[in-house]
């Protein structure tokens, strides 16, 4: 275990189980620290081949206060609407968001991610407006959510079907349109086949309807 004044790295049986032990050491709320995991551990069968979850918690400081108020809105929100789940500041300064990264868990998390991630999206868009209520656009951050890390399975998923409909627009000479999708995902979609010798992409239609066309490359 390695330990200052603001970090602790602590290992138990479950990555519950180690964020109290942190949250205990560090005198502090779940939603005034930012929780990496470094290991979700195995229990192994017979207890042979287990290994306990790692994690590296930090408290946060008083200039990081996207992050806390982030967390409050999420914790605030979830028990307005009766869910049984509790959100984990995994990032306060996300890459790709540039603002904090929330995953959230629990027993009914799944009823917040809806068909393809409608639900996910629109609670993020309430988070933000919490967050950013009182800040110039300048000065708003941008907090992103996750539920389960469904955005890296649903990453995967995505990359897998632009790769099966780039085969079969190589092979048939057509272009095939995907479904519709939020811009984030039709991002995915054009870096996924961005270097395939064989297809180009565009994105096509408007608002909510706009979609990405795969189309064969043409000598």
């Amino acid at each position: 275990m390695m330990e200052n004044q603001q970090i602790k790295e602590v290992s138990a049986k479950t990555v519950d189980e180690a964020i109290e032990v942190a949250l205990h050491d560090l005198d502090a709320a779940r939603d005034e620290v930012e929780v990496e995991v470094l290991t979700r551990g195995k229990t192994g069968f017979l207890g042979i081949g287990s290994e306990l979850a790692r994690i590296r918690v930090r408290k946060l400081s008083s200039g990081e206060d996207a992050g806390v108020k982030a967390m409050e809105a999420v914790s605030t929100l979830l028990t307005l609407l009766g869910v049984s789940a509790v959100g984990t500041l995994r990032s306060a300064h996300d890459p790709e968001s540039g603002g904090p990264l929330i995953d959230i868990e629990g027993d009914d998390s799944g009823l917040l991610i809806g068909r393809r991630g409608d639900t996910l999206r629109a609670f993020q868009f309430v988070v933000n407006l919490i967050v950013n209520k009182d800040k110039d656009r300048a000065d708003s951050v941008r907090v992103l959510l996750d539920v389960e890390e469904y955005r890296s399975r649903r990453q995967k998923s995505l990359n897998e079907l632009a790769q099966r409909v780039a085969e079969k627009v190589a092979a048939t000479g057509r272009p095939f349109t995907m479904e519709a999708m939020p811009p984030n995902e039709r991002r995915i979609v054009h870096m996924t086949l961005a270097e395939n010798p064989r297809v180009t992409t565009e994105s096509m239609g408007w608002g909510m309807g706009r979609c990405v066309t795969v189309s064969p490359k043409r000598n």
